[in-house]
Parts: C-alpha cells; sequence; structure tokens
C-alpha cells in the first residue's frame, strides 16, 4: 500500500513490521476495551484508532519525499518499509471501523446524531479505497492490476485519505483547539511530499 511492491534485501522479512504494528494495535484496543467496557470504551478506540491510523499514514504518505530530501538511516528503513506500514494503516483503520460499528450498535440514538448520510457516503468512499490500495500492495495482485492503472489507484487513494484526514479532524476543530495539531501534521506532509517535486521543477 502506497508503494510499488518489492523485495527488500533486508535479512529481516519486513513482513515482521505489519505483524509487530498489528500486535500492538490489537493490543491497545484490549486494553481500552478491558479498561472502559461499554461505549465510551468504544468511543475512546475510535478517537486512539483515529491517531494511530494518522501517524501511519503521514508515515507512509511521506516516505519517499524523505528519502530524497534526507537520504539515511531512518529514510532509508521508513522507505523499505512503508508498503508494510501502510498495511499497518489499513489494519488500524479496520479496527477502527469495528469500534464504530460496535458504537452505531450498542447506541444507535447517540450515533446518528453524530453522523450523516454525506459522512457515511464520504467515509465508505474512503474504506473502499484502502480495501483496494491493501488488495494491492502485494505483488501478485499489483502485477495482475498493471504498473498504470496501480499507480493511478494509490495516488488518487493516497489523496483522497488525505482529504478525509483533513476534513474528519477539521470539523471537529471547534470542539477543542487540540484537533489544529493534526492538521499541522498533514499540512506538513503534504508540503513535505510535494517539496522534493517543486523543487526539481525549480531546478529544471
Amino acid at each position: 500500500m502506497l508503494t510499488t511492491p518489492s523485495h527488500s534485501g533486508s535479512r529481516h522479512s519486513p513482513w515482521a513490521v505489519l505483524g509487530w504494528i498489528s500486535f500492538l494495535l490489537l493490543l491497545m484496543a484490549a486494553a481500552i476495551l478491558a479498561l472502559m467496557p461499554d461505549v465510551q470504551g468504544l468511543r475512546q478506540l475510535i478517537r486512539a484508532t483515529a491517531r494511530t491510523s494518522l501517524v501511519l499514514f503521514v508515515l507512509a504518505f511521506t516516505a519517499s519525499a524523505q528519502w530524497r530530501l534526507w537520504p539515511g538511516a531512518w529514510s532509508r528503513w521508513l522507505r523499505t518499509h512503508r508498503r508494510q506500514i501502510g498495511l499497518s494503516m489499513a489494519v488500524s483503520h479496520a479496527i477502527h471501523a469495528a469500534a464504530i460499528t460496535g458504537f452505531a450498535w450498542m447506541a444507535p440514538v447517540d450515533f446518528m446524531a453524530q453522523t450523516n448520510p454525506g459522512s457515511l457516503a464520504t467515509g465508505g468512499l474512503a474504506y473502499a479505497f484502502i480495501a483496494l490500495m491493501a488488495a494491492t500492495s502485494f505483488d501478485r495482485t499489483a502485477a495482475w492490476l498493471g504498473p498504470r492503472a496501480w499507480r493511478g489507484l494509490h495516488w488518487a487513494g493516497m489523496y483522497y485519505l488525505w482529504i478525509s484526514f483533513l476534513v474528519a479532524f477539521g470539523k471537529r476543530l471547534p470542539q477543542s483547539g487540540g484537533y489544529a495539531l493534526p492538521l499541522m501534521v498533514l499540512a506538513a506532509a503534504l508540503a513535505l511530499r510535494l517539496w522534493p517535486a517543486a523543487r526539481s521543477r525549480r531546478a529544471g
């Protein structure tokens, strides 16, 4: 997800990164629900996974740009593992979806008061992109789709998800100034992603 599938030359399987992040995400979910085994626990899990998904998305979204701008051990590791980080974001958002479903089932009135058909439609499209990008993040499925279609899907998906995160956090800004932080992170991520291309055009 978010990168052309490729094999790593590392002695350790890069898929261990996906396994460990997924384990930590599930551990976090279990801890939250164990401490708050009710609707409030589900709402807390929704908020927590929104943040973990944002962090993982930003890492995958900026991996190539970081490598081009600041080549080094960290950016090399990030570029090598960005496929697994992107898939980890899909795991985080799957837990997010499960928590939302649980909230809707346990407190349907509260759920409907906090959502609308437009949000459900745009959120559903975001999940469709996540599912398609995750499914085509493996060598065999990427080859079946073809390079041109693969690039188009992942390009559109990345920017749609960026907009989705921006809207999701932005509409909560009136509730708390703390939501300014994820908005600044998203703005910085977009600038970082576009900066190498803009610099190349100026150099040319």
